[in-house]
C-alpha cells in the first residue's frame, strides 16, 4: 500500500481530472460530483492508484448516477505517449519527429533501405527493397567464386537468436543489426548481386572443441531446451539462440577455408551472436562461441601457418586473447577503450602481451578516453599495428569488425566514420596477399553499423578508392597511448625500434611545447579592507533593511 501522502497526491490528480471533464455542468451537478468524489476518496484509503483502475467494479454502483465519468480519459491525461527510436532504441515523445539523441526520423525505413534512408524524414519517396536471401544458400560456392571475388556468409537462421523477455528497451544485440546491413547492401547492389554466398552449416562439436571447454559448449546448448535463459544479467539466450551460434561459427570456419584455399579472395561474415568476449570457458558480453578463434584455427587447418586477428570493437576481446595468449602463430593486436580498466570487459592493458614463449604476440593498444576519432586510430596503424604485422608476415588476415567505436553508437562512445573503416581495411588489404575476413561483432546504431560495414566490402570488392591520410596527428591522449605501447612492444619486435624513438620525439616536443607556451598571469585585484571584511553581512543586513541611516 502506498503512504498517505501518495495517496492523497493520487486523489488531488484524479479530482484535477474529473473537474476538467466536468466543467460544463451545473452547479448542483458539482456538488453532487463533489459528494461522489469524497465518496471514492474514502475508497481510496483502502486502495492504490493502479488499484483503482483495476477494480472498476468497485464503483459500479454509481455508474447509474454518473454516466458521464470516463476513467479511461483520466488515463489518456496520465499517459505519456513515446515511441522507439529505430536506429537508436531510444525513448522519444510523440510530439518529436526525429530522435533526440541520433536524429533519426520517427518513420525511418533504415530497416528496409539500410544507410540508404533519410534520417531527418520518412523516405514516402522511395521504393523500399527486402532483401530476400533465404534462398542464396542453394548457390554452389566454387561456381560463383569464379564470377565475384568476396563472398558473403549470411543465414536468415540467426536473425531468431532475440531477447524474449519484454523490457522496456530492445537489447542492443538485436536482430535489427543484420537486417539493416543487409537492406543496404541490397540497395547498392552489393548483396545479392555481385558478392557469392557460400552454403550456411552449423559447427561441429568436434571443431568447437579446439576452442572452447566441454563445460562451455554444453551450457550453450542446453539453452536450445528454454524459451528464456541468461548466462549474465546481459547475455541472453532463446530456443534458437544455440543453433543461430553454431551457424555463425560454421559460416566464419568455411568462409576462412575458401578465402585460404583460393575459391574466394576475401569474406565478410554477417554473423551473430558476436563472439570476441567468449573465452575458453566463459559466455559473456552478448558472445556465445568465439567466431574469430575458429576462424582463425579453421584457416591454420587449410595452411595458412601464421594468422593476425585484428581486432577493432571498441571493447577489448578478452575472449579471443584469452584462447591465443600461448601460441605464437597466433598474433591478436586489438585497439579498444580501456580507461584505466574502468570500461567493459576492463582487461586489454598494453603490458598484456601474451606469455609462455608468445611474448609480443598479444599487442593492446588501449585508448584512456573516449572520442577517438579516425585520426588516433590512422595513427595507431602507421605506428604499431602495421609494422608489427609487417615483421609477423601473416598468411591470413581476420578482422574482429566491431562497429561500436564508430559515431553515434551509444555504447560505445567513440567517433570513427565510414571512410575511417574504409581506410583501415585497405592498410590491413596489403597484408597476407589480401586473404582477409572480415568479422561481423558489436555496434548497435544500425545507420553507423549498415554504414561503415558497406564501406568495407567496398574496399573488399576493390571499389573504394582510398586516399591515404599523410597529416593523421593524433590527440594527445592518444599519442600518449601509442607511445606507451610502442615502449613495452619494442622489446620484441625490432622493427619498432627506430618508430618509438621518432613517436618519443614527438611526445617530447609536445611536452616541450606546452611547458614553454607563454601564459598570461591575471592581475589580481585587490579590493578595499572594509569590502573584504564585511561584504557577506554588509550585503544581507542592507537588503533586509536592517541598516538605517541615522537621523541628526
Amino acid at each position: 500500500m502506498n503512504s498517505v501522502k501518495s495517496r492523497e497526491a493520487e486523489i488531488s490528480v484524479h479530482n484535477q481530472a474529473y473537474e476538467v471533464g466536468e466543467s460544463s455542468v451545473s452547479d448542483a451537478s458539482d456538488e453532487v460530483a463533489e459528494a461522489k468524489l469524497q465518496k471514492r476518496a474514502r475508497l481510496q484509503k483502502e486502495l492504490t492508484f493502479q488499484d483503482l483502475y483495476e477494480n472498476q467494479e468497485l464503483f459500479d454502483e454509481d455508474d447509474d448516477e454518473d454516466g458521464d465519468w470516463d476513467p479511461s480519459q483520466l488515463q489518456k491525461c496520465l499517459e505519456v505517449i513515446k515511441w522507439l527510436c529505430k536506429n537508436c532504441t531510444v525513448d522519444n515523445i510523440n510530439d518529436d519527429v526525429c530522435c533526440r539523441i541520433c536524429g533519426e526520423h520517427k518513420d525511418s525505413k533504415i530497416l528496409s533501405l539500410g544507410h540508404f534512408a533519410s534520417p531527418f524524414a520518412p523516405d514516402e519517396d522511395l521504393n523500399e527493397i527486402r532483401p530476400t536471401i533465404k534462398g542464396l544458400r542453394d548457390i554452389d560456392p566454387l561456381e560463383s567464386a569464379a564470377n565475384s571475388s568476396t563472398a558473403i556468409g549470411f543465414d536468415e537462421r540467426m536473425l531468431l537468436h532475440a531477447e524474449v523477455e519484454m523490457k522496456p528497451h530492445p537489447h542492443p544485440e538485436r536482430p535489427d543489426r543484420l537486417r539493416a546491413i543487409a537492406a543496404s547492401l541490397a540497395r547498392a547492389g552489393i548483396f545479392p548481386g555481385r558478392c557469392c554466398s557460400i552454403p550456411a552449416r552449423e559447427i561441429t562439436q568436434e571443431e568447437l572443441m579446439m576452442v572452447h571447454s566441454s563445460e562451455h559448449i554444453e551450457s550453450v546448448e542446453v539453452t536450445s531446451k528454454l524459451m528464456s535463459s541468461y548466462f549474465t544479467s546481459d547475455t541472453y539466450a532463446n530456443e534458437h539462440s544455440a543453433c543461430a551460434a553454431r551457424l555463425a561459427a560454421g559460416l566464419c570456419a568455411d568462409l576462412a577455408s575458401a578465402i585460404v584455399s583460393g575459391r574466394a579472395k576475401n569474406g565478410f561474415a554477417l554473423v551473430r551472436p558476436p563472439g570476441h568476449h567468449a573465452g575458453v570457458k566463459d559466455v559473456m558480453g552478448f558472445c556465445l562461441h568465439n567466431n574469430a578463434a575458429v576462424a582463425a584455427l579453421a584457416a591454420q587447418a587449410a595452411g595458412a601457418k601464421k594468422v593476425l586477428i585484428l581486432d577493432w570493437d571498441v571493447h577489448h576481446g578478452n575472449g579471443t586473447q584469452e584462447i591465443f595468449e600461448q601460441n605464437n602463430s597466433v598474433l591478436y593486436i586489438s585497439l579498444h577503450r580501456h580507461e584505466g580498466g574502468a570500461f567493459y570487459p576492463g582487461t586489454g592493458g598494453a603490458h598484456e602481451v601474451g606469455y609462455m614463449g608468445a611474448e609480443g604476440f598479444c599487442v593492446n593498444i588501449p585508448w584512456s578516453r573516449g572520442g577517438v576519432g579516425d585520426n588516433d586510430y590512422i595513427f595507431a596503424f602507421q605506428h604499431v599495428v602495421l609494422p608489427i604485422a609487417s615483421e609477423f608476415a601473416p598468411d591470413f588476415t581476420i578482422i574482429s569488425a566491431g562497429f561500436d567505436a564508430a559515431r553515434g553508437d551509444p555504447l560505445g562512445g567513440c567517433d570513427i566514420t565510414p571512410s575511417g573503416y574504409a581506410q583501415m581495411t585497405h592498410m590491413l588489404n596489403a597484408l597476407s596477399g589480401g586473404k582477409m575476413l572480415v568479422i561481423l561483432e558489436g555496434g548497435y546504431n544500425l545507420r553507423s553499423i549498415s554504414s561503415s560495414a558497406t564501406a568495407v566490402i567496398k574496399v573488399l570488392l576493390g571499389d573504394s578508392h582510398v586516399c591515404e591520410l599523410e597529416n593523421s596527428f593524433p590527440s594527445k591522449s592518444g599519442l600518449q597511448t601509442v607511445f606507451e605501447v610502442l615502449d613495452i612492444q619494442n622489446n620484441f619486435w625490432p622493427s619498432l625500434k627506430p618508430i618509438f624513438m621518432n613517436v618519443m620525439s614527438l611526445w617530447k616536443m609536445y611536452c616541450l611545447a606546452k611547458k614553454s607556451k607563454p601564459t598570461k598571469k591575471r592581475r589580481r585585484v585587490i579590493p578595499p579592507m572594509w569590502w573584504r571584511w564585511g561584504r557577506r553581512s554588509f550585503l544581507f543586513h542592507m537588503l533586509n533593511g536592517h541598516l538605517r541611516v541615522k537621523s541628526k
